[in-house]
Order: C-alpha cells, then structure tokens, then sequence
C-alpha cells in the first residue's frame, strides 16, 4: 500500500519503504526535519518486517518489528550492511558477530556463541575457505573464495541448514559441476550436471521419490521426446510428448510448435494431472487440476499459463469445497469464500495477490468471530466476536498485526470493560470459552508493564512484570493441585524466561532451590530437603545436584556442568524412588556406560549410550539374569558381525 511512498524535504529523504524486503528506513539525524515534520512512524511499522533508524549519515541501528528487537548496529550503503558493525542474536541481547560488512553480508570478523566464547574467526579480505551468514545468522555457504568471489568447491544451504547445492563456482557464480536439490511442495527434484553462469546447462533432473529421470537438459532447453503431426518443420496437428521414461507427457494440438486447442498432461507415472484449453503453448480458458491419485484439486479459468478469473478449489481427503472465488497470477484476487473441514463457510471477502485485503467476514462453526477490513492477512478495522457465544461482541476498533490497537473491550452484557489508546491501557483477554487468560497493562499493543496469566480454566499461573510480551522483571509462577494453589517460584525474568535471583518451590509450598538462575536453569545457589537442610550448591551451574519433581520426589541425584547433566549420576521413577538408570551423563543427556533398571530393582540392561540412546555393545538382562548380548544404533538392536 505505501511501497511508493517517499518523502523528501530539501533533497533529505526522511523516510521510505522498500517493499519486497518488508524493511523501512527512518532518517533521523537531521533535527530541523524532525522538528518541523511531523510524521507518526507508527503507522507505517506495521508494514516492515525489519527497519533501520540512522543516527547519521551511513550509520544507524537495525530492528526486526517484533519486539523492536536491535539486531545490528554499524555502518549501511544503500540500505545495506557496508563497513564496521555488531551484530546481535534474534532472541537474547548478546553479541552474535563483530568485524566488517560488504554488500550486505559479513566480512571479515569474530562470531561469537551465547556464553560469549569466539565460535568462528572470518577473513574474507584474503583468499581461501569462507564461511556466508544470512542476516539471522544461519549459515548459507562455505567453500573457497578468489578475490573476494566464490571460486572452486562450494555448498549452499536454506534457512533451515539443508544442502541445497554443491559443486563448482567460477566468477561469484555456479560454473561447472554441480548438484541441486530444490525442494517443492509435492516433490523432490534433483539436479545433477554442468552449470553457466548460475544456470543449469547440461544434465539431468531428477523425480528423488519415484528415483526417474524428469527431463534432461542440453545448452540450458530441455529435451522432449515428441511423435505426431508436422508441417514446415513444426508440431501441427495432434501429437504426443513422452518423459525420458518412456511415460506420456502430454497430448493435445499443436500449432506452429505451440500448444493450442484442448490438451491433457500427465506426470512421469502417466497419470492424469492436467486437462484444459491452450493459446500460445500455454494454459488458457477453462481447465482442471488433479493431485497423483487423481483426485480433482482445481476447476476454473486460466490464462498465460496462470489461474485467472473464476475457480474452485477442493480438499484432496474428501472432495468438499475449499475455495472459491476470482484468481489473478495464479493467486486469489478479489472477492471469494473460504471453507472448512465440514464444509462450513470460514471467510469471505476480499484478496489481494493471495493474502485477505480490505472487507471480510470470518467464521467458526458457522459463528461470525470477525467483521471488518483486513490488511495482507492480518486484522485491521473491525469487530470481534466472542468464539463461543453467538454475537457477543468483544472488541470494536483498529488493531496492528492482529493485536487490539485502539478501541473498546466489552463484557458479556455488552458493558465496556476498557478502552486501548495506541496500544496502551489496561486490557482483559479471554479464550474462545470466555475464561479470562491475562488482565494487565499494555503498551504498544504487548503486555507492558504489570499484569496477570491464568491457565485455560481460569487458574493463576502468573502474576508479575512483563517487558514487550515477555516476562522481564520481579514475578511470581503457581502451582494448582488438588484445587490448591501453592508458590511455584518467585524472583526476577528476563526474556520469558527466569533469569536472576529467584527461589524454586515444590507443590507443598517447601523450599527447593535458592540462588541465580540462567534461561530457565539453576545456576549459582543451594539446594535443600523438605526439612532445609541444604543438600548441594551450585557455582556456575557446576556441582552436585539433586533435582526433584513438582510433588518433591527424587528425579535426578548427581553431577552438572554449565547448568546440565555432566558426569555420574543417577535417575529415579517417580513413583516409589527406586533408581531407573545409573552411568554417565554429557550435556544433559546419557552418554558413555550406564545401567537400566526395572520398578523391581531388577537390572534390565547394561551397555553405551549415545545421546539418551542406546548405541553400542550391550547386556539385556530378565530377573537380574543375562539373557542376551545385543548391538545397538540409535536405540535400535543391530546384529554385530
């Protein structure tokens, strides 16, 4: 909506959006404008997924909008990371990277892990191995580079660390040999072959699932097989196209080489896949699509290749409607309806490329929830209704990302209960049953400042500060047992999670652990019985330890190391005490040599251990007698040569 809106005040761009990357910029380092202009940055927050305030001219500060997160400070060219900065973790405020940025990517410098230990070293300014971070600070390549380019071995990964290339670079692009494996929503395909210039040129690509060959390529086009009608050396006239396999591809009219008229397409096992009118070689007028089992997915209008004007959509399971409306460029654009599972009707409105613009209703159970106008899926004027008592409105006013912005919260008999001012004030919110889940203070939209969470039958499970969403400062957790409520902890968050002085208490209300704690985990303190007596001490998460479960029962009984599991210890079932497994420990988990141990006391197993599992050589034992020596991978019996 405000991708072309700029602003300039005597040549001095003030703010503007980029719109595919989601990122607005924000120049505050001139005063006179930022006196003399005024502009509500708020209003245009919600479009960005990260923005950057510049404090002067080439350096400012980065943020992703959740949580106004700062993720990076330094030096930009071009709304791109150039020069020195720092760089910090997504979800804690700790230095993840510090050193030199080109075009956006890091350079040369020192990454660090959360402890705060050097993790990798980086010197790009020279030749050899590199290692390419994204801006989240996953890993997107490693290989060789040649004067600042990716030149020889290579591989490339996604987001979520998967191998999506390897092979050879040449020039800062792939050159040479090389293997890729894209991932798409159906399938798998592979391709394996010579690269130019970062496109595939000669090779093959691959169907992984059904392990056949898809199409070859050769100087970039691919090679059909095709028989039929010819005229002045073009397809004329009905002919067929065939899959390397030897599968039919295609068969349909064609005219001057192109697809025209009505056709059909299969896939590589020769099933039906496609069947609709053609223009040009590509889909136009009225067609139809249907998944590997035949089952029809798609009937409407197309054209250049794309859904476009009327269609239907179906659920594969069972056939039943699941949309229909007007498509543009193969999404939904314009008016249209949603349906559920059961066949209920779930929204109807608008769509703009895809993604709910401008009016709509949306539904549960045929029960309105919402009415009013979306902004790219998410809620931005309108009323909301409580989920399980017909047209009981709850919340009439604006809303930012889905979150109550400004308006008025209303009770069961249509009372107003409180009033949000740009995401500040005192709120209330419930569940679909309309149990209250938190009353507390907001500001900008989140949970700010004091307030109170209640579980889903409306039982106190926390009442304290919280800091943009999170629990962050002095706070206090519950425990609900037997219908009594007993302390759980209290002491200092940070993050969500505990972090800072605090004291740990099992549900009969005694006293447990007191001393620092770190993400969730005790870190410097004591432990004690149920009659005080102090019964271990930690120092930097080091020492022995006993940890009990919520109704004071022995769980655990031996060493850490930063806060886990480390060294000798032992386990206990909960239910009576006696010991479930003895041995060895690594981060937390059961590694090296170790004992298994039935609720007889009965040895039942003595072997390795790898990762909690069984891994190795070991003895299964039945009444304390052994009956077998077994192998194991991955907690898995293998048969040892």
């Amino acid at each position: 909506m405000l991708k072309n809106v700029k602003l300039f005040f005597f040549n001095k761009k003030l703010f503007s959006y980029i719109g595919e990357n989601r990122k607005l910029e924000i120049i505050r380092y001139n005063k006179y404008l930022q006196k003399n202009i005024n502009i509500n940055i708020i209003n245009y927050l919600h479009l960005a997924d990260r923005y950057i305030i510049y404090e002067s001219k080439g350096v400012g500060k980065e943020y992703i909008r959740e949580r106004n997160k700062l993720i990076y400070e330094g030096q930009f060219l071009h709304t791109k990371r150039n020069g020195k900065g720092k760089e910090y973790y997504y979800d804690a405020d700790l230095l993840q990277f510090e050193g030199e940025y080109l075009n956006g990517k890091r350079w040369s410098g020192t990454g660090y892990d959360y402890i705060g230990n050097i993790s990798f070293q980086l010197n790009n300014s020279i030749n050899g191995n590199v290692k390419e971070f994204n801006y989240k600070g996953d890993l997107i390549f490693e290989g060789k580079y040649l004067n600042g380019k990716r030149n020889g071995n290579g591989k490339e990964y996604d987001e979520n660390g998967n191998l999506i290339f390897k092979g050879k670079y040449g020039n800062g692009k792939k050159n040479g040999k090389g293997k890729r494996q894209k991932y798409t929503k159906n399938d798998k395909l592979f391709f394996a072959g010579e690269y130019l210039n970062d496109i595939e040129w000669n090779g093959k690509v691959y169907d992984l699932d059904n392990n056949m060959i898809v199409y070859e390529l050769k100087n970039g086009k691919k090679v059909d097989n095709y028989e039929g009608e010819y005229l002045n050396g073009k397809r004329n006239g009905n002919g067929k196209e065939f899959y390397t396999n030897g599968k039919l591809k295609f068969e349909g009219e064609y005219l001057n080489g192109e697809r025209i008229g009505k056709g059909k397409e299969y896939n590589n096992d020769g099933k039906l896949i496609f069947e609709s009118e053609y223009l040009n070689g590509e889909r136009n007028g009225k067609g139809k699509e249907y998944d590997e089992q035949g089952r029809l997915m798609y009937e409407g209008e197309y054209l250049n290749g794309e859904r476009n004007g009327k269609g239907k959509e179906y659920y594969a399971y069972d056939g039943e409607l699941k949309f229909e409306g007007e498509y543009l460029y193969g999404r939904k654009h314009g008016k249209g309806k949603d349906y559920d599972f059961s066949g209920d009707l779930s929204f109807e409105g608008e769509y703009l490329y895809g993604r709910r613009c401008g009016k709509g209703k949306e539904y549960y159970h045929n029960r309105l929830i919402f009415d009013g106008e979306y902004l790219y899926n998410h809620y931005l004027k309108g009323k909301l209704y409580n989920n399980n008592k017909m047209n009981k409105l709850e919340f009439e006013g604006d809303f930012l990302y889905d979150e109550k912005w400004n308006g008025k919260g209303y009770d069961e008999n249509g009372n107003i209960i409180y009033e949000l001012i740009n995401g500040n004030g005192t709120v209330k919110q419930f569940n679909d049953y309309g149990i209250l889940l938190y009353e507390g203070e907001y500001l900008n939209g989140k949970k700010n400042g004091k307030g109170k969470e209640y579980d889903e039958e409306g039982k106190l499970m926390y009442e304290g500060k919280y800091l943009n969403g999170e629990k962050n400062g002095i706070g206090k957790e519950y425990y609900h047992h037997n219908d009594k409520s007993t302390l759980k902890y209290e002491g200092e968050y940070l993050n969500d999670k505990r972090n800072g002085k605090g004291k740990a208490y099992n549900w009969n209300g005694i006293l447990e652990f007191e001393g620092d704690f770190l993400n969730d985990g005790k870190w410097n303190g004591k432990g004690y019985d149920e009659n005080g007596n102090i019964i271990y001490e930690l120092i930097n998460g080091n020492g022995m330890v006993k940890e009990f479960i919520d109704n004071g029962n022995l769980l655990y009984e031996g060493e850490y190391l930063n806060g886990k599991r480390h060294g000798k210890g032992k386990e206990y079932y909960t239910v009576d005490g006696g010991v479930q497994f003895e041995g060895e420990y690594l981060n937390g988990k059961r590694n090296g040599k170790g004992k298994e141990f039935d609720v007889m006391g009965f040895l039942i197993f003595e072997g390795e251990y790898l990762n909690d599992y069984r891994n190795g050589k070991g003895k299964e034992y039945f009444l304390g007698k052994c009956i077998s020596e077994v192998g194991y991978i991955n907690g898995k019996i293998k048969k040892w040569s």
